[in-house]
């Protein structure tokens, strides 16, 4: 038994008795007809079952998807639970709104961001990288399509939109405050240096051949405060679990004369894993050991005890890269790279070392 065939515009069309044109004006150009008109076509095409242009092949016939691509650096699942990259993607989502575009996630890998095949095929007119390695396949699968891009925070491209923070200044300045505040032993935990999965003690050659330029940034700028040899933890990933067992290592390596007085995080994240860690070994925050993050997400302020941090402006960040995605999409010109301003908020995680 031969099924009913689908109908299409054609279809509508003939029952209405107007052109092929005017049916698909009445979904893509409503203010061409009148009313009357519209209503009657979309009474029509409900009864027959038919549902509207096929949008696939409408961006096949226009070339255009009315869509903006958002290639993140890991999984689905571990970019929404970065509390900071929600935010980022709040902000961007919130520019995009309101001009008929809609907003495509193209997930990473673990080798540091999509499949170059994954982009390949997203239905995206212009592309938002967020904190991409500089070798990422993706970026080569981007340029040949000949699709727009806006990066945040990195990689740093020639002749490409970006925004980004201070993130060496920043980190500059959370170790400036720990030094005021008197503390001469320190710890670092610091993002992946490689895309690798390695977790542990960083290494010069690994920190000297690192793709990713916030971790670099970050960490050297710590660096250039406390001193090259200061012993630092390498995190696969910006997460709680792996913060917690970076602190442990560092607090654990050698007797307590010599232990850390103070934890520099690159994260909120790694931060609040690192409270935890010194918990764990029988300690206090700040009277034994401060930390300080970098972010400012929500959670800091209700942390236990409340954190110090970086504050850097992530909806801020997200409603600049969407601005640019929507100008480059009218032909604009990418500019020269946004950067913003960040800031320490000084919280109960820091004190004088005792």
């Amino acid at each position: 038994m031969d099924r009913p065939r689908k109908p299409t515009l054609d279809t509508v069309a003939g029952v209405v008795g107007v052109s092929r044109a005017t049916v698909s004006n009445a979904y893509n150009r409503p203010d061409q007809l009148s009313a009357a008109l519209r209503e009657r076509i979309m009474q029509t095409a409900a009864s027959l079952g038919y549902s509207g242009p096929d949008p696939v092949a409408r961006s096949l016939a226009t070339r255009h998807s009315a869509a903006v691509g958002f290639m993140l650096g890991q999984g689905l699942s571990a970019s929404f639970a970065d509390a900071a990259l929600s935010i980022v993607l709040d902000g961007l989502a919130s520019t995009v709104d309101g001009h008929d575009h809609c907003l495509v996630l193209i997930p990473g890998r673990d080798k540091g961001g999509p499949r170059p095949e994954t982009v390949a095929r997203a239905q995206a007119d212009v592309v938002v990288a967020y904190s991409l390695p500089d070798d990422a396949p993706a970026l080569a699968a981007v340029r040949a399509r000949g699709l727009p891009m806006v990066v945040i925070d990195q990689p740093v491209l020639p002749d490409t939109a970006r925004v980004e923070v201070d993130d060496f200044g920043g980190a500059r300045l959370a170790a400036s405050s720990l030094w005021a505040l008197g503390h001469r032993r320190f710890g670092v935990l610091t993002f992946a240096l490689h895309p690798d999965g390695h977790n542990g003690p960083v290494t010069p050659e690994r920190l000297t051949s690192t793709p990713f330029r916030v971790t670099r940034d970050r960490l050297n700028g710590y660096l250039d405060v406390i001193g090259a040899t200061t012993p630092a933890w390498e995190c696969a990933r910006s997460s709680r679990e792996l913060g917690r067992a970076g602190a442990r290592a560092l607090l654990s390596a050698v007797p307590a004369e010599q232990r850390p007085t103070a934890l520099l995080c690159a994260s909120d994240e790694l931060a609040f894993g690192a409270l935890q860690a010194v918990r764990d070994l029988g300690l206090r925050v700040p009277a034994d050991v401060s930390v300080i993050g970098f972010d400012d997400v929500p959670a800091a302020e209700h942390a236990d005890p409340p954190l110090t941090t970086v504050r850097q402006p992530l909806a801020e960040k997200g409603r600049h890269a969407g601005e640019l995605a929507l100008r480059l999409l009218d032909g604009g010109r990418p500019g020269e790279p946004t950067r913003l301003a960040v800031s320490l908020v000084s919280r109960d995680s820091t004190a004088p070392p005792e």
